[in-house]
């Protein structure tokens, strides 16, 4: 209490408004994963009529045993990890080497390769010709295909280039000293230097594979092979046109919104359990991969 009088009117006025800010942006922020969980809960009828705000209406978990008792869950639920454990593993052992040797001043023609991969990020052949190339490949209704199409990002490579560029030279010179190639300076110095760049973009790796819908609800037409994503707009669209739907909203067991929030609660709890081992990494990597000194 005592430092507090110590401040100016002015800065109280400032340290106030910013935690008024942050408190808003932190409900805001958390609200909509209060909603689904509290609609996942709810009845049918408590979604549809738009009741729920906070807290569930009328408690129900026939939404998560609808879900949990249909097979094709738990299929997709298996491809979603395959797809994003899959994923991130190819990407990384793309990115990592990628962004090394992109870092290194004396590689040939360095300007010009990074001109090239900066350039993708703004223009790119568009969806129709990437469609075709797939198809041309043989990948298309392919699992490998969704894993190695989408491995390189050419974000992820720039931020981890300039963390790259960012640790001092005398590190890679006296690894070199001891007789150290290439490889040996990358797994050896830069990876353990970069742990905080690494998982950062691992976390960004991982949230892009776990959330991929697009490509896998064009590319994929097989049942077995779908991911959880493209499974909730089956589901929806089963819900809506089906003579089972209408009879549960009658006894209001579960409707399209509460199966919706059951599926998206479900699919979010591995990505929470996760998080937070990374979490202390995020700022910090953020930070350093994203300026160059």
């Amino acid at each position: 209490m005592m430092k507090w009088n110590l401040y100016s009117r002015g800065d109280k006025f400032f340290a106030i408004a910013v935690s008024v800010l942050i408190g808003m942006f932190t409900a805001a922020t958390l609200y909509p994963f209060i909603y689904i969980a509290a609609v996942s809960f709810s009845s049918g009828f408590a979604a549809a009529a738009g009741k729920v705000v906070l807290t569930p209406i009328d408690a129900t978990i026939e939404a998560y045993r609808f879900i949990l008792s249909d097979p094709q869950f738990w299929v997709s639920y298996r491809n979603t990890f395959i797809y994003t454990i899959g994923g991130t593993l190819m990407s990384m052992a793309f990115i990592i080497p990628g962004a090394y040797a992109l870092s290194r001043p004396q590689l040939k023609g360095r300007r010009f390769f990074n001109l090239f991969i900066a350039f993708t990020m703004w223009f790119n052949a568009g969806l129709i010709p990437f469609f075709l190339n797939m198809r041309d490949l043989n990948l298309l209704d392919s699992m490998f295909g969704i894993i190695l199409a989408f491995a390189v990002n050419a974000f992820n490579i720039i931020l981890l280039r300039n963390f790259f560029e960012s640790i001092p030279r005398s590190f890679e010179e006296a690894a070199r000293m001891d007789g150290a190639n290439d490889f040996q300076v990358l797994w050896k110095v830069f990876v353990p230097l970069s742990k905080p760049a690494i998982a950062t973009i691992t976390l960004f790796c991982i949230v892009a594979r776990w959330n991929g819908f697009f490509w896998a609800m064009v590319l994929l037409q097989s049942e077995e092979k779908i991911p959880l994503q493209v499974f909730l707009r089956h589901t929806i669209a089963k819900l809506s046109d089906t003579e089972e739907f209408a009879m549960n909203v009658l006894d209001a067991a579960y409707g399209p919104e509460t199966v919706t929030g059951a599926i998206i609660v479900c699919s979010i709890i591995p990505v929470l359990i996760v998080y937070p081992f990374i979490q202390k990494y995020f700022e910090k990597g953020i930070l350093l991969g994203g300026v160059k000194e």
